[in-house]
């Protein structure tokens, strides 16, 4: 299941990312050219792991990925000029930040949840 998660997510990382050249506010995001360029590294390496990798790699995959992203999200809300550096845009507040604060929290809690759940799945077939 990690592998064909880090194939969805390498595929909606990398449109996320070429779209955001075009249309820098897709969504209400806060999509700059370093923000691209992670996402398109990002979706990268997400399609690397969901295809070259093996099961247990694209696990760890999930997980580390996810509390990543899990991580920026809590990030964005206590200190949002801190993520706005990072990101390369003029300081936001927190609530101007909410659409990319809310994209990152769902998204490392669903990498988590689809790591910890293929883990589960792998321990009761094995």
């Amino acid at each position: 299941m990690s592998r064909t998660v880090c194939r969805i997510v390498g595929v909606a990382l990398l449109l996320a990312g070429l779209a955001g050249f075009v249309q820098p506010t897709l969504l209400g995001l806060h999509l700059t050219t370093i923000h691209d360029v992670v996402l398109l590294l990002t979706g990268l390496v997400s399609l690397y792991v969901g295809y070259a990798a093996g099961y247990e790699a694209a696990r760890i995959y999930c997980l580390v990925l996810g509390a990543l992203y899990l991580l920026l999200g809590a990030l964005g809300l206590v200190a949002p000029g801190l993520v706005a550096d990072l990101l390369g845009h003029a300081p936001v507040s927190a609530r101007e930040l909410a659409p990319d604060n809310a994209f990152h929290a769902v998204l490392g809690g669903a990498l988590i949840v689809f790591g910890i759940a293929t883990r589960a799945t792998v321990v009761k077939s094995g």
